[in-house]
């Protein structure tokens, strides 16, 4: 016998309601938005520079850091309000109020009330992630866990990676409101029918701590705004280093507070199961490279290869195919394997891609036989990852936890985006040249090497009780 660690995931309560045939689709339905409004405005940037061309580019690539950003740093303590309120409940909320905020964003008349929209749009989906897989998990059979976080995972890798794509169409037959128009009547749909769900008994206690979540949405937004600023500031410059040290600090005092607070912003108590801290870091490596990559394909496309953007969402597709498919197989085959294979192998097929981009990176057109294989196989690297990490963190804790543990397991994944976004910002100059793409590809082949070294050392599967 192994000293490997099995999960405590009993099935719940003898007398738990049997599982309802539509809470997975509706799960899947809010991972799907709230993922894919984290890539699908990659392609609008151009668009809105046409349609306010008074805002610099680096401040509208906010559009997309400062959803990232509010996502990222309010998951946490969502995953906590959904077993305080009931799951059903912040489902309810969380889609409505993604749904106003996508309406909002599509009439906004100006770059300012777009960014305070779209901000508002990644509180919103931070409300979503945790309630929709505590919804999905809570009352679900132990021996069918794995398979129902491969769809919920298969839902957000295939968003996430046919954002681009569809951001794509969209802006060239229709400009870049219609991005957020498309998210209206989804969003309509899954509040009618989520609102016949059977509502989640209410936790007791109080709200999470509004300081230190004000404090880690505040340092996040200044570390990212600081390294987006390098390529104007310089990394020397003193505003840069004020941003640098001063985000540090709020996140840090965030950490130490939600150590302390009865009802933490970060339920970082999770942290100390060695196989969740691992899952955490694995998911926020992924999400670096993830993004990362999604951003620069598209943008690569467009500068050096003399894509349209149409042309250059129609050739992110396959991807986004692969990914949806491996995360369906990879979640069915983790109850029986284990977590490692797919947070290992995905890391290590999504190095392989990026080592491939980074030597033979063409500088005139090859999709045939350059960017359909290995966007074929990056795609089946992020699904992999994706369901692997997932699954990692929420078969490391107990039913009662589902929802703080994905809530902290998705932040790590959008801490990692939007430095990986953050990063690209910094390392691609307004004027970029063929080896400046090549360094950015590096830089997620890095990420992604170390998340399948990290991979190596989970062991956690689902018990067979």
């Amino acid at each position: 016998m192994t000293a490997e660690t099995t999960a405590e995931t009993s099935a719940g309560p003898p007398d738990a309601p049997r599982a309802r045939r539509d809470v997975p689709w509706l799960a899947a339905g809010a991972a799907f938005l709230a993922m894919l409004d984290a890539t699908v405005a990659n392609l609008a940037v151009p668009d809105l520079h046409a349609d306010f061309p008074g805002a610099s580019l680096s401040g509208l690539t906010w559009v997309i850091t400062l959803y990232a950003v509010l996502f990222s740093a309010l998951l946490a303590p969502a995953g906590r309000l959904a077993d305080l309120v009931g799951r059903r409940a912040l489902y309810q909320w969380g889609v409505g109020l993604f749904t106003l905020a996508s309406l909002a964003c599509a009439l906004a008349p100006n770059v300012p009330v777009l960014l305070a929209t779209r901000a508002f749009q990644g509180a919103a989906a931070a409300a979503m992630i945790p309630a929709s897989l505590a919804l999905l998990l809570r009352d679900m059979p132990a021996e069918r866990r794995a398979g129902a976080i491969g769809l919920w995972s298969a839902a957000g890798a295939f968003a996430a990676a046919i954002g681009p794509s569809l951001g794509g169409v969209l802006v060239d037959q229709f400009g870049w409101r219609s991005l957020f128009v498309i998210n209206v009547p989804v969003g309509v749909a899954l509040l009618l029918f989520g609102w016949r769900l059977p509502r989640a008994d209410r936790g007791s206690g109080r709200l999470p701590d509004l300081i230190g979540t004000v404090l880690l949405g505040g340092g996040v937004g200044a570390v990212a705004l600081g390294v987006t600023q390098t390529r104007d500031w310089s990394w020397t410059d003193a505003r840069t280093l004020a941003l640098l040290i001063g985000g540090g600090a709020l996140v840090a005092l965030a950490l130490w507070r939600s150590a302390r607070h009865p009802v933490p912003a970060l339920e970082i108590s999770l942290w100390r199961g060695r196989q969740f801290a691992l899952a955490n870091a694995a998911s926020f490596l992924y999400g670096t490279a993830l993004y990362t990559w999604l951003l620069v394909g598209v943008l690569y496309l467009t500068s050096e290869w003399d894509y349209s953007i149409l042309e250059a969402g129609f050739a992110s597709t396959p991807g986004a195919l692969t990914a949806t498919v491996a995360a369906i197989a990879m979640g069915r085959l983790t109850g029986r394997v284990g977590v490692r294979p797919a947070v290992t192998g995905g890391g290590l097929i999504m190095a392989a891609c990026g080592l491939w981009a980074v030597t033979a990176l063409p500088p005139d057109p090859h999709f045939v036989t350059f960017w359909l294989p290995i966007g074929l196989l990056v795609g089946t690297g992020m699904g992999m990852l994706a369901t692997g990490t997932a699954s990692a963190a929420a078969l490391a804790v107990n039913p009662l936890q589902f929802a703080g543990a994905t809530g902290l397991n998705t932040t790590a994944r959008q801490l990692g985006g939007a430095l990986g976004i953050a990063v690209l910002a910094a390392m691609l100059p307004a004027q970029a040249v063929h080896d400046d793409y090549g360094a950015v590809y590096l830089f997620a082949t890095i990420t992604t090497v170390g998340a399948a070294v990290v991979g190596l050392l989970l062991t956690v599967r689902r018990s067979a009780s």
